[in-house]
């Protein structure tokens, strides 16, 4: 047995003994609880010193709000807003002394009195065994009612503040996902896959057993067999322009020694309770230092990647002057199949690239940021725009998205980090010179 599994196991014999110490008795997870009971509960859980009492509590606090209907958890947040919030005449006074004494001391009460109880209260709730899952799981459902109720925004920065500390670098741990790994996380890896679906065992095998195939995924010591992130690796001989010849079942699979190029063609986070939490970057730039180390000769380290917005950005674009021929390309590819027509993809390429081309360097959302969320990402982690690839991934999902578009991002380690503050400080994207000639020709025609 690992010293984590008798850590957990050594928490929820705490947990189970201090049931017996809680004044509130315990109720049976079938049993339902109204919304304020639990608040109840929640301040007993605050007001209390006894370490398996609070355990106790803790996981009996979970397991209840769980049971709750959706507009009772809906009701619960509202509560965390309302009655967990930060005392204002505590604030106050401590703003007071602080102003009149600027010691470290008052700046400290200062600091302490300011923070909402909720996030003492979501810290005390995490001490519970498997509390870290649940939180993120109640995360999740935070998540989905910020359209409606736009103040939870306040409870879902204490989340964000808490979850950013406990999934921290330091905390995340890499582990290689192959054919050996248990079926359980297996399943999970076809669940969770976000980019390129994955129907069934077979197409999964495909992807993890052939020698020149990778992947690799992040956990978390909480979540041992659920990953937060994961990426997966075709090794080539060179940059691949479609996603079609990677996913090929029956292709032959490349020979170590030739492989020269590691391509990330598909990069999904798993848990929505965790979105806004940054791994990505952490992960490419990881699993880039591991590939080294086991295949020295890799030269080149590239994305395939969809862009998702670009299909939408198409249809709502403005062209008053019909400088970029928006019309034309919305024209030609409004044709039912017109990517199986060879004539037609002849005819449409040039500007259907132009197009692309001014859409990742010259278009950009309010904060001059890039509109494209993927283009976003690779961007900000130093990777340089490399490559169009017009008709890259023609599913289905690809043609609604981005009218079968796929990128290559690459990362050349010796620049990224000039490229990540070309784009932070000044939001310039790095990209080819050919990418560059035809998004000034799009402006310029």
């Amino acid at each position: 047995m690992s010293s984590l599994s008798f850590f957990r196991d050594m928490i929820d014999a705490i947990a189970e003994r201090g049931q017996r110490l809680i004044p509130i008795a315990p109720r049976s997870a079938k049993e339902h609880i109204t919304t304020d009971e639990l608040a109840a509960q929640c301040e007993h859980l605050l007001s209390s010193r006894g370490e398996a009492s609070g355990l106790a509590l803790a996981h009996d606090i979970l397991n209840q709000w769980q049971n709750l209907y959706d507009e009772e958890q809906t009701a619960f947040m509202q509560i965390l807003l309302q009655r967990f919030g930060a005392d204002d005449e505590r604030i106050e006074r401590a703003i007071a002394a602080y102003q009149t004494d600027k010691t470290p001391k008052n700046l400290a009460r200062l600091y302490l009195y300011a923070e909402p109880k909720r996030q003492e209260l979501i810290r005390r709730l995490n001490a519970a065994p498997k509390g870290t899952a649940k939180l993120v799981q109640m995360r999740e459902k935070l998540l989905k009612r910020l359209n409606e109720i736009p103040e939870l925004e306040a409870v879902d920065a204490d989340f964000t503040h808490l979850f950013t500390s406990w999934f921290n670098r330091g905390f995340l741990q890499l582990r290689s996902i192959d054919w050996t790994t248990p079926a359980h996380i297996l399943e999970k890896i076809i669940q969770y896959e976000a980019v390129h679906e994955i129907r069934n065992w077979n197409e999964l095998r495909s992807r993890l057993a052939p020698a020149d195939r990778r992947c690799f995924a992040f956990f978390h010591p909480q979540l041992t067999d659920d990953p937060l992130i994961f990426v997966e690796v075709a090794l080539t001989h060179s940059i691949p322009d479609n996603i079609a010849d990677v996913l090929d079942e029956d292709r032959e699979p490349l020979n170590l020694k030739d492989a020269d190029t590691a391509v990330f063609y598909s990069i999904s986070n798993c848990q929505a309770g965790l979105r806004g939490i940054s791994f990505g970057n952490f992960l490419i730039k990881q699993v880039v230092e591991e590939l080294r180390r086991e295949l020295p000769q890799l030269k080149t380290f590239v994305t395939l990647s969809p862009v998702p917005a670009f299909a939408n950005w198409l249809k709502l674009a403005d062209d008053p002057n019909g400088e970029l021929q928006l019309d034309l390309l919305r024209t030609q590819i409004a044709k039912p199949d017109w990517y199986d027509d060879e004539v037609s993809v002849k005819e449409i390429e040039p500007l259907f690239k132009r197009i692309a081309a001014h859409y990742f360097i010259n278009v950009c959302d309010k904060q001059g940021r890039a509109v494209d969320p993927v283009a976003r990402f690779h961007l900000g982690n130093g990777a340089r725009l490399e490559r169009l690839n017009f008709i890259g991934d023609l599913s289905k999902r690809a043609l609604h998205q981005s009218h079968g578009l796929m990128v290559n991002y690459l990362y050349k380690l010796d620049d990224i980090e000039r490229n990540h503050e070309a784009y932070a400080e000044r939001g310039t994207v790095i990209a080819a010179p050919e990418i560059i000639k035809l998004a000034a020709k799009s402006v310029n025609k």
